[in-house]
């Protein structure tokens, strides 16, 4: 499902139309939030010179028809939310390009942005408010927030997404429910705590178990900690009083209690596809129970007959003659669907294993001379403290090397081999899947619209008998 909004967007005041623009698409654009650009596509449009562009064409449009814009709106964006784990950033780009296409219906030029890094993947579509022609504006209509979010919810039926349902006013909340954001001194926090819990020696110790846990740490004045998704080092004061280092080392003494675990920090969990759902017909006898008049449940019929139509018209170019073969055409691709998805995160796994290794052979390289001097030197404290980092990176190459499953170092040459043929493998499998994906879709539907009609014909007969019968008593 998708929640969608149309927002317009303002030149400040004090800022040329395209510094305001820039601001806007390099937000959008952020290379952290999109993969580092993977996942941007667009229309009529250069991404890096966007803002540019847009600001160009408004000045052509003034040229052409001498017309002052009567408000300060440059351009809109329309945000779609996705729920997460029901859609991956690639499909979620083709979805959010090909809303913008139907949306500006091809007349304006925009930009795509899918950002990951939450935990539902959504798209900002930046349009410019003017039309490539550069003689007309775009027409922010009263319902037109109402009419994108009609609209988005049929390409998401079309790509096979649940919609979210419609609710009367006064039941209406936030279209959409996020997981709650966990900080990340909080996730620091939860892992000194299971450090902890492991009884260390001593504030040493505990800090190794840190680093275990893929933490980064540097010793100087104040001991400084950095995590795996984080920019920057904080020191253990900053997460609270009971996390300093001279608490710390009296709770490892056993002369001051553990800090209480924070119930609030949710388990850090993996969001799970859900099965998706096709709500491709109308449902009349809900309809019906609403008050809607026979000439709604006549047009609600032939709604429905059309749609039954379509599906049959499918079944006869498959030549599917019965519900045993499009069951049979159902499950059979819906295995071959996650087979081939199995493939490509096997492949993924095994890409990003080999970068790490790669990374790993490198910097055992570039250190070895480093440590060799830090060995000859007694392991001196000096030494190490002026050759930290390489020391640091050193350690860590020697300790994957010795997790290999053979213990052989392999050459990068050969990861780069393999890193090519997975690459490859990955493609062709991509390439199978989303021809397989659609395939399934159609079956779906079909089987879905068939199963909805005879659903809707049995309460039709049931309806004109209980018709006949009060026609009979009067």
């Amino acid at each position: 499902m998708a929640a969608t909004k149309l927002i317009a967007m303002h030149q400040n005041k004090g800022r040329s139309v395209m510094r305001c623009l820039k601001d806007r698409t390099d937000y959008a654009m952020n290379g952290e939030k999109t993969d580092e650009g993977k996942y941007i596509s667009s229309y009529q449009c250069n991404p890096e010179l966007v803002d540019l562009e847009f600001a160009q064409a408004k000045k052509e449009y003034l040229h052409k028809t001498w017309r002052q814009p009567k408000g300060d709106v440059i351009a809109y964006q329309i945000r779609q939310s996705f729920k997460p784990g029901e859609i991956t950033p690639e499909e979620a780009n083709e979805v959010g390009y090909e809303t913008g296409m139907r949306f500006t219906k091809g007349k304006h030029a925009f930009i795509v942005a899918t950002h990951v890094d939450r935990a539902h993947i959504h798209n900002h579509i930046i349009f410019n408010s003017t039309n490539l022609e550069c003689d007309r504006k775009f027409r922010d209509f009263w319902f037109s927030g109402i009419a994108l979010q009609r609209l988005s919810d049929i390409i998401c039926l079309e790509h096979g997404l649940s919609v979210i349902p419609k609710v009367k006013p006064s039941e209406r909340q936030r279209r959409t429910k996020y997981p709650e954001r966990v900080s990340m001194r909080d996730v620091i926090r939860e892992d000194i705590l299971k450090c902890l819990d492991q009884k260390p020696a001593d504030f040493e110790e505990l800090l190794k178990l840190l680093q275990a846990e893929g933490y980064e740490i540097k010793r100087g004045k104040h001991t400084v900690v950095c995590g795996k998704e984080q920019k920057r080092f904080i020191r253990f004061r900053s997460l609270g009083e009971d996390f300093t280092e001279e608490n710390l080392k009296k709770v490892i003494a056993g002369e001051k209690e553990p800090p209480e675990k924070n119930e609030k920090v949710p388990e850090r969990k993996e969001a799970k596809p859900e099965k998706r759902k096709f709500d491709l017909v109308v449902d009349i006898q809900e309809k019906m129970a609403q008050g809607k008049n026979g000439g709604y449940v006549q047009w609600a019929k032939k709604y429905n007959v059309k749609q039954f139509a379509e599906s049959i018209l499918f079944l006869q170019q498959h030549d599917i003659h019965d519900k045993k073969t499009l069951d049979a055409l159902v499950d059979g691709s819906s295995a071959k669907y996650h087979e081939l998805m199995k493939t490509i995160k096997g492949a993924e796994e095994k890409m990003a294993a080999n970068k790490v290794i790669k990374t790993h052979i490198i910097n055992y390289a570039k250190t070895r001379e480093t440590y060799i001097a830090y060995r000859k030197s007694g392991y001196s404290k000096k030494f190490f403290e002026a050759h930290r980092d390489e020391i640091t990176l050193h350690k860590a190459a020697k300790e994957a090397f010795s997790k290999l499953p053979d213990g052989k170092i392999p050459k990068v040459k050969d990861l780069n081999e393999e890193f090519v043929r997975l690459l490859s493998e990955k493609k062709a499998a991509y390439s199978e899947y989303k021809k397989i994906k659609k395939e399934m879709r159609d079956y779906q539907i079909a089987k879905q619209n068939v199963e909805s009609f005879y659903a809707a014909q049995q309460s039709w007969d049931i309806e004109e008998d209980m018709k006949k019968k009060r026609q009979q008593e009067r």
